[in-house]
């Protein structure tokens, strides 16, 4: 198996940086606009350069200010079964988030794509949440003609 991981501080609060992982407007706000479904449930998230393929995620934990865990239900066949995590801790003025997205059965050029892709939206995190102003998806830095 193997995993996507990534880090980036944050200048904001664990509870700012949880509600923009934890609510529609929130994800829509640095991942996809097209992001509907149940925060407590199933969120789909759509993107139009994939021809409105998506993800869907069943949130399997949540931890107010700490924790973020997904299972991938719906997507590609190499995402399903995988597991999509952002632990959260303070330093300093600094929220830290750890990225993992777990259980990749195999590094298939895929997985390199979308662990760049990852990274992108992950800095789309960092300006929504300390800005107010993220590049979701379709506004989202164009890595390749991955479709």
């Amino acid at each position: 198996m193997s995993d996507i991981l990534h880090r980036v501080g944050v200048i904001a609060s664990p509870k700012d940086v949880y509600a923009a992982l934890t609510t529609i407007d929130g994800l829509a706000g640095w991942w996809t606009e097209d992001t509907v479904g149940d925060p407590d449930g199933v969120i789909q998230f759509r993107f139009a350069t994939a021809g409105g393929d998506g993800f869907d995620m069943k949130v399997v934990e949540t931890k107010p200010g700490e924790l973020v865990h997904w299972e991938v239900v719906g997507g590609p066949d190499e995402w399903i079964g995988t597991h999509v995590t952002f632990e959260l801790s303070q330093t300093d003025e600094y929220t830290i988030v750890l990225f993992k997205q777990a259980g990749w059965r195999e590094p298939v050029e895929f997985m390199y794509h979308c662990s760049t892709k990852w990274a992108t939206f992950l800095m789309s995190l960092k300006q929504y949440v300390e800005t107010g102003k993220g590049e979701p998806a379709p506004h989202d830095v164009l890595v390749s003609n991955w479709h």
